[in-house]
C-alpha cells in the first residue's frame, strides 16, 4: 500500500486556530452516496429512533508547560507517563536541548533530560514529590493544543473550554477526542433524554496524531489505554440486534468499538490497551457511521477513515472540503461518513 495515496496539499488558511463559536454551528459535510453541505446543529435529522451515539468521555490533562533551559524558553507537552514522575514530552525548541540539561518551571519543580530523541520527543525526570508535581499541572499547566496551532499561538484560558468536550469525565488524555467538540450541553442532554447516548474511555495518546514517517507496512502503532463497560457493552449490542445503527463520536471512540468487537464479532466489554491499526482492508464489526473531523496527511487516522468510507471516496471528499473552504483539523469543520 502506497502512503502517497493518503497524502494532499492543504492551504494554511483552512486550518482551524480556533472552534466555530458556538461549537454546534461547524460546518458538517454528509458523505454517504455523494456529498451534502449541512450544519452540526441539523445533526438529529440524519437520525433514527434505534440508534446509539457512543462517546468517548476521556477529560484532556493540562500537560502544556513552559520552562526554562539555558536562559531561554522551552514549551513542553508531556505525552506519555512512564511513572510519576518520568515522562516522554514534545520539547519546542528542541535544537539546543541536550541529555543531562535542567528545565526549569518554578522554584520548587525542575525536570533533567534523560534522553534525547528524534521529532523533538525527550525523556525528562522531574526532581519533585508527586503532589507538588500534579499541583503545579493542575494550577500552571495549560491544555495541550496540536503541533499546527502551536505553531501559531500559544494555548491559553479559551481552550480550557474549547478543547474539552462537554462530556469528558475522566482524566487522561494528552490530546482531545476532537469529533465530539461539536457537541453542547443541549445536544447531549436530548441523546440522553432518548436514551441514546453511551460512553465508553479511551484515553488518547499524542501518537494518534502523528503522521506515518516510513511505510505503512512497517508502522508501530502506539498503545493507548481504554474501557467499555458491561453495560455500554450491552446497549452496543442491544441497539444492533434491534435493527438500529451504532454512531462513533470520533475515531478513538471507533478504535476502541472495534478493539471489542474483535474476539467474537460481537461487542464485548474491554478494559486494557489497544495498539490496533485500521487501514484499508479492516472488516469493521459494530461501528455504521462515523462522525469525525478532517485528518492530517499521511496519519493512521486518514487510513481509518479510508477503510471505513472507501480510499477513493475519501479523496474525493477531501478535494471537495478543500474547494468548499471547510476548516480542518482539531477546531475545525466535521464530517458524517456512512460505512462503505
Amino acid at each position: 500500500m502506497d502512503l502517497g495515496q493518503f497524502d494532499y496539499c492543504l492551504p494554511d488558511q483552512l486550518i482551524a486556530k480556533r472552534p466555530c463559536v458556538p461549537r454546534e454551528f461547524s460546518r458538517m459535510l454528509v458523505c454517504d452516496a455523494g456529498f451534502k453541505d449541512d450544519k452540526f446543529i441539523n445533526f438529529f435529522n440524519y437520525l433514527d429512533d434505534k440508534d446509539i451515539i457512543v462517546v468517548n468521555n476521556s477529560k484532556v490533562m493540562p500537560i502544556f508547560l513552559i520552562g526554562i533551559i539555558k536562559n531561554q524558553e522551552i514549551k513542553v507537552t508531556l505525552h506519555k507517563e512512564i511513572n510519576s514522575l518520568t515522562w516522554l514530552a514534545f520539547t519546542r525548541p528542541s535544537k539546543k536541548l541536550n541529555s543531562g540539561d535542567e528545565i526549569y518551571f518554578s522554584k520548587k519543580i525542575n525536570a533533567k533530560v534523560l534522553e534525547k530523541r528524534n521529532f523533538g520527543e525527550a525523556v525528562i525526570s522531574f526532581n519533585c514529590d508527586d503532589e507538588d508535581l500534579n499541583s503545579y499541572i493542575q494550577d500552571q499547566g495549560k491544555m495541550p493544543l496540536p503541533p499546527y496551532i502551536l505553531k501559531s499561538r500559544d494555548s491559553d484560558s479559551k481552550d480550557f473550554i474549547d478543547y474539552q468536550t462537554v462530556y469528558a469525565k475522566n482524566f487522561g488524555s494528552v490530546a482531545a477526542p476532537t469529533a465530539g467538540l461539536h457537541f453542547d450541553h443541549t445536544i447531549i442532554k436530548k441523546l440522553k433524554d432518548n436514551n441514546q447516548l453511551v460512553e465508553i474511555t479511551l484515553h488518547v495518546g499524542s501518537g494518534t496524531f502523528q503522521p506515518i514517517r516510513d511505510t505503512i507496512e512497517s508502522h508501530q502503532m502506539h498503545s493507548e489505554y481504554g474501557i467499555i463497560t458491561e453495560e455500554s457493552a450491552s446497549k452496543i449490542l442491544k441497539c444492533k440486534k434491534n435493527g438500529g445503527r451504532v454512531i462513533s463520536v470520533g475515531t478513538t471512540t471507533l478504535r476502541l468499538i472495534e478493539t471489542g468487537s474483535l474476539k467474537t464479532g460481537e461487542i464485548d466489554s474491554y478494559e486494557g490497551e489497544t495498539d490496533i491499526f485500521i487501514k484499508p482492508g479492516f472488516n469493521f464489526n459494530t461501528v455504521d457511521l462515523l462522525l469525525t473531523n478532517f485528518h492530517l496527511p499521511k496519519s493512521t487516522l486518514l487510513l481509518l477513515v479510508s477503510a471505513f468510507a472507501g480510499t477513493e471516496k475519501i479523496k474525493k471528499l477531501y478535494d471537495y472540503a478543500i474547494n468548499m473552504k471547510y476548516r480542518f483539523f482539531s477546531y475545525g469543520d466535521v464530517t458524517l461518513l456512512y460505512r462503505k
